[in-house]
């Protein structure tokens, strides 16, 4: 059977610009974002949770985070995982909701995140790569096993560029929209 498989091939590098926009996404701007608090985990219950689990994340303001804790006994451990994602923001405690007003970025920490995301765009582009690598490495397996003619690998190899080459370009074209919002707000 052939290895070759042109839709898990698409899948996969799919997979890497979706996972770059979503590490993007979580890159700070100088607005409130409520995905800003997706990787923070708190622990409550014994168990480590993400913040999603345990409470809500709103942005009531264009500068201000809130988290609506949903059991009061949890207020800390949120307050301790929001502190220990180190976003670098503060956060002040008002009865069941915790507040996180965003700090202005300085140029330099602007051009550190722009930098960041750079280099997220770089990991996307290798995984595509890799991806493409394991694609060519497929077809000429199956050319060796005589599944595939040489012309019908060549075509094959073709259309993997071609994927390869949309890809890193939707992937930059991602990060250099992320560095933009980054420098300019």
């Amino acid at each position: 059977m052939a290895k070759y498989d042109k839709a898990d091939i698409e899948r996969r590098m799919k997979g890497a610009v979706e996972s770059l926009k979503s590490d993007l996404g979580g890159l700070r701007t100088g607005r409130a974002n409520t995905s800003l608090l997706d990787p923070v985990v708190c622990e409550v219950y014994g168990a480590m949770m993400p913040l999603s689990q345990v409470a809500t994340v709103s942005a009531p303001e264009a500068r201000m985070l809130t988290v609506q804790v949903w059991d009061k006994s949890n207020v800390s451990a949120v307050e301790k995982g929001i502190a220990k994602a180190n976003l670098g923001l503060n956060p002040m405690t008002d009865g069941q909701t915790v507040r996180l007003p965003m700090p202005d970025l300085t140029q330099e920490r602007r051009k550190d995140l722009a930098k960041l995301a750079g280099q997220y765009a770089e990991q996307a582009k290798i995984a595509i790569r890799n991806v493409r690598r394991d694609g060519m490495e497929a077809l000429k397996e199956d050319e060796k096993k005589k599944e595939i003619s040489e012309d019908e690998r060549k075509r094959s190899e073709d259309e993997v560029q071609k994927l390869t080459d949309t890809y890193v370009a939707e992937a930059d074209q991602a990060a250099q929209a992320k560095e933009k919002e980054i420098l300019t707000q």
